[in-house]
């Protein structure tokens, strides 16, 4: 699919940027901060494949942009490890380029340390940071040689990659340590890739987030559970967790998936350009 001259000018009008001609892959683009990033990046004008575990979330977040030629779909289990690299490959076969990379998908299974399993721990793991490790790898080939290329004919060309990662993983918290941990090693995974990567003119940072409206936080429900490898996980916070959360927030309240979506935008975009290897907090002043 060829981007057309006006496609690259296109941006909300508010944008001080364009990402028109910039092509993205979302994991976790189904639904949530997911589908919210999606919808950003689409409004700047970059063109998207969407990844997802859920082929029907992922119609939905291509339905609910107004540019949905510009939204590839993906969908399959990230925990596989051949997913990730048939990701790069649509990418490319869809829009003949990578430029940004946001590490979005993932779900919490808590228990405190003497009830979680092996199984429970390296489930955390396996998402959280050997799936965006496995994809950023599959990419590495494309972006590097693309990035050599540019260099030697004296262009310089920015791309990005942005991690998702939690005040769990740089503060802790109670009850979640397989989450806290791997959500704690996409940092590490960040600040390396930061270091390796400069040299190929690309941005790798992380976004942290508090607490935002998601399924995942949504008051705790018996029927409240998502499917994962033949698991029912629970999903869920209890309500008056969610208050005294709310509560000890700063800004007083909980985050909305396109407030997160902002702060994503902001790795995404050229006003980040001299900015890598940092984690910015999203939390409305929340540490746990």
């Amino acid at each position: 699919m060829m981007e057309t001259e006006k496609e690259k000018r296109s941006a909300s009008p508010e944008s001080p940027f364009t990402l028109g001609g910039k092509t993205a892959i979302v994991t976790g683009g189904g639904r949530g901060i997911g589908r919210a990033v999606v919808q950003r990046l689409v409004s700047a004008g970059a063109r998207v494949l969407a990844c997802d575990l859920d082929p029907e979330a992922l119609q939905e977040t291509q339905a609910s942009v107004c540019a949905s030629g510009r939204v590839a779909l993906s969908h399959g289990d990230l925990m596989e490890p051949d997913f990730p690299k048939q990701i790069v490959n649509a990418a490319l076969e869809s829009f003949h380029s990578i430029d940004i990379i946001v590490n979005c998908a993932g779900f919490s299974w808590d228990g405190v340390i003497q009830k979680t399993t092996d199984e429970q721990f390296l489930a955390m793991l396996n998402i959280h940071v050997m799936a965006p490790f496995r994809l950023l790898r599959a990419a590495s080939d494309y972006l590097r040689e693309t990035a050599k290329r540019e260099t030697a004919s004296g262009q310089r060309v920015m791309r990005k990659v942005v991690n998702i990662t939690s005040i769990s993983g740089t503060d802790g918290n109670a009850g979640q340590v397989g989450y806290s941990a791997g959500k704690a090693g996409i940092i590490g995974l960040t600040k390396t890739l930061a270091k390796e990567w400069g040299r190929y003119n690309i941005n790798v940072n992380a976004v942290g987030f508090g607490l935002i409206q998601t399924r995942m936080t949504q008051p705790l429900k018996p029927e409240g559970k998502i499917n994962m490898r033949g698991r029912d996980i629970p999903i869920g916070v209890q309500p008056a967790m969610l208050d005294s959360i709310a509560a000890a927030c700063p800004l007083g309240r909980i985050g909305t998936p396109e407030e997160a979506a902002g702060a994503v935008l902001f790795f995404c975009s050229p006003l980040s350009d001299y900015v890598t290897g940092e984690v910015l907090i999203c939390s409305g002043g929340l540490h746990f």
